[in-house]
């Protein structure tokens, strides 16, 4: 449901050229949201495969996950310090958290209005089956049965509430049970044993002076939440807390079971470092994840249906207000269509398959030091393998000249060959000096694994800069060759992490110039160092000089356009929120410079605002891989500067990380990289096109359709089918073998 327009005023004022509006923000929160709802559009799309509908629909889930604990949990927190602050679109922190509690209520509303009246009816269509153990066959029923006493009724435990003694600590995001219990024991007295009279705790008349015990059951992550389940055709399922749920009564024999609900906790994960009192920064961010499953909870999802004493138990229990519970009509944690989604012997319901491509400039063949040798190398991801990244860390590790690797690590994967590539080197006798960033949010438990593992291999681990997170992608193999030491280098505009490098869009840029090479070792022994920070000839970093560079390029377009010329910025960005960014832009307009946004989710500026923002376009597309590169352009007079960048146009990138912005300068990679930004623009099919009010419609496509990411894809099998061919018409004979 996007935002409503705002009505339209009767008498329009007029702006003074240079005048900037009060009201010329859109708030960051609300923003966020309608991206999330782009991707509940997605999964409401009758033209994607089912299975795809059903992934979408869980990362909206998994998105409202991390926005309840970050963005709701901090401004909680603001609202405890000072509710009346207002943010640059004007709203209190009060009137944030109500417009934010309205939205979500209606986000999930529609989540759950696609899965039960359209997903889960078509996927029993097609045989994928959501059981109903109260209205099963015997043979699915048996095995329920089995299941149950067999492997799950002997690993779950119950534990009894009593007034006295304080709420069980229960997992944030799990999913448990709560059961009501008719009361009818000895000992101390239960919760919600005394009733008032005057103030009944049910509308229910059967509930009234009543007395019941509560019971709280944690599922853990023991037994798998998606239980198969046979069946003569396809796959059927059933949930763990239904298949609990449904044998509830074996817990408590001799009770009587008035109620039994599943609900989900979210606890505030706004919980950050005190740097200035934490002498050890690795134990401080222990300290932050214990902090961090023990913080207030923030949003309670429950089973519909659930009763007033019930609801007043968890909400009373839990501190929550009515604008924090959420009544789920159906499971809860739509998380598990993820797993769903990855059943065997459904390919025809997933998209069909795009396998990454090699990169038209790498030959498997050849050592990938002679490879950048030859000239720079721009990598367009997950079209183009992140494999080349991996190989060439690899090949330093083994490398009898390679003396040194110098790597920036902020998210890794679970089982990284770059990390034990890495360790390999250390091992080797290299000099392996690695930034790993402890305080990368949600990571912070496997980078601290990495880092005692790396230590112990002999690698230097350095943990970061004090109060900054650092978040550039960077990568420095020093090697020793004949004519000299060389920094063959990897900039990037994604993780160091091969999986994600299979759905997320990101850039890469592989270079031995040296220019660019004594750049980048400023920088990260700056970092490493903590020394003064020294001028970079031709990167910009962050804090230092990213944000003034931004806008000294924002400014030259202006002035260009002010002086009669033809002045343009393209830029494609995951989030643009900083105001004097923002500013830049819209006095960039209001001088006629042409700006064209590709912003994947948060966006606070206004686009096609009368006097404002008339010449700024503003494009999100959500398609099947998640849009993720940083990529800038600006005319600048006809010889365009082309950038790549880890930064996002958002004040904690600029003033409170540690980031890169590297210019793009080989002929054949400007070319590689502009295409690339220009086909987003031409996007027909999965474009949506943000109003000056903030709500975003989807752009209705003519009989000529362009889907960008596939253009891109068949573009990079283009061309690989074509080196392909052209190495089979070559021969190669084998090389003899080197007498000993």
């Amino acid at each position: 449901m996007p935002i409503k327009p705002t009505p339209k005023k009767k008498r329009k004022q007029k702006l003074v050229p240079g005048e900037l509006p009060v009201d010329r923000f859109i708030n960051r929160e609300l923003s966020w949201l309608e991206f999330n709802q782009r991707v509940l559009d997605q999964a409401a799309d009758p033209s994607l495969p089912l299975l795809e509908r059903a992934k979408f629909l869980a990362i909206t889930s998994s998105n409202l996950d991390e926005f309840a604990m970050v963005r709701i949990g901090s401004l909680k927190l603001q609202y405890q310090r000072n509710g009346m602050v207002r943010d640059p679109s004007g709203m209190t922190v009060a009137e944030q958290l109500q417009a934010i509690a309205s939205r979500c209520h209606a986000i999930v509303a529609r989540q759950y209005q696609v899965l039960n009246e359209s997903l889960e009816p078509q996927l029993a269509e097609v045989d994928i089956q959501h059981i109903d153990l109260n209205a099963c066959s015997d043979r699915c029923s048996e095995a329920a049965d089995a299941r149950f006493h067999e492997d799950v009724f002997a690993v779950l435990s119950p534990q009894a509430i009593f007034d006295e003694r304080p709420f069980p600590l229960l997992q944030g995001l799990g999913v448990h049970l709560c059961v009501r219990l008719n009361s009818s024991h000895v000992g101390p007295k239960p919760y919600g044993g005394e009733t008032n009279d005057d103030e009944p705790n049910s509308a229910n008349p059967a509930d009234q002076d009543e007395e019941w015990d509560f019971v709280v059951i944690p599922l853990g992550r023991t037994v798998p939440r998606l239980l198969p389940m046979p069946s003569d055709r396809g796959h059927a399922y059933v949930l763990l807390e239904e298949l609990v749920a449904h044998y509830i009564d074996d817990f408590f024999p001799g009770r009587e079971v008035a109620e039994c609900i599943a609900f989900r906790i979210t606890r505030n994960a706004d919980v950050e470092l005190r740097e200035d009192s934490a002498a050890d920064l690795m134990v401080g961010m222990e300290d932050v994840l214990e902090s961090r499953r023990q913080s207030r909870a923030v949003r309670l999802e429950y089973s519909a249906g659930a009763s007033n004493p019930m609801m007043s138990f968890l909400s009373e229990k839990l501190e929550l207000r009515s604008e924090d519970l959420f009544a789920i009509d159906g499971p809860l944690d739509l998380t598990y269509l993820f797993t769903l989604h990855g059943i065997e012997g459904f390919d025809s319901l997933r998209d069909e398959p795009w396998p990454a491509q090699g990169s038209p400039d790498v030959d498997p063949a050849e050592s990938m030091f002679t490879t950048i040798a030859a000239g720079d190398l721009l990598m367009v991801h997950p079209y183009e393998r992140f494999d080349p990244v991996v190989r060439l860390i690899e090949e330093a590790s083994a490398d009898p000249d390679v003396l040194a690797i110098k790597q920036v690590l902020y998210r890794t994967s679970r089982n990284s060959p770059i990390v034990a590539a890495l360790m390999r080197a250390a091992e080797h006798g290299k000099y392996v000096s690695v930034i790993v960033e402890l305080k990368a949010r949600f990571d912070e438990a496997r980078n601290i694994e990495w880092a005692r593992e790396m230590e112990q291999a002999g690698v230097q681990v350095i943990y970061g800069i004090r109060g900054l997170k650092t978040h550039a992608k960077v990568c420095i193999i020093v090697r020793r060759e004949s004519h000299g030491i060389v920094r063959y280098l990897h900039f990037g505009t994604g993780n160091y992490n091969e999986v994600t490098a299979n759905i997320y869009s990101d850039v890469s840029l592989l270079t031995c110039n040296e220019e660019l090479g004594i750049d980048a070792t400023s920088f990260f022994n700056c970092v490493t160092g903590a020394s003064e920070p020294q001028q970079l000839q031709h990167l910009a970093s962050a804090p230092i000089t990213l944000r003034k560079r931004i806008l000294d390029l924002i400014e030259i377009e202006t002035l260009r356009a002010q002086a009669g010329q033809r002045a343009e910025i393209i830029a494609k960005l995951n989030a643009l929120v900083d105001t004097q960014v923002i500013d830049a832009l819209y006095r960039a307009s209001q001088a006629g410079v042409k700006i064209l946004l590709n912003i994947r989710g948060v966006c606070c500026l206004k686009p096609g605002v009368e006097g404002l923002s008339e010449s700024i376009k503003v494009v999100s597309i959500v398609d099947r891989y998640l849009e993720h590169a940083r990529v800038i352009s600006f005319r600048h007079g006809g010889e365009v500067e082309l950038y790549i960048s880890s930064a996002d146009w958002m004040p904690r990138n600029l003033d409170r990380r540690v980031e890169l912005l590297i210019p793009v300068d080989d002929d054949s990679c400007r070319k590689k990289l502009l295409e690339t930004l220009r086909t987003y623009f031409k996007d027909t099919t999965n474009t949506w096109v943000m109003q000056p009010n903030g709500a975003y419609q989807r752009l209705v496509s003519g009989e000529d359709k362009v889907r960008s990411q596939k253009v891109l894809y068949d573009r990079t099998c283009k061309i690989m089918k074509t080196i392909k061919q052209n190495r089979m018409t070559r021969f190669q004979t084998h090389e003899p073998r080197s007498a000993d």
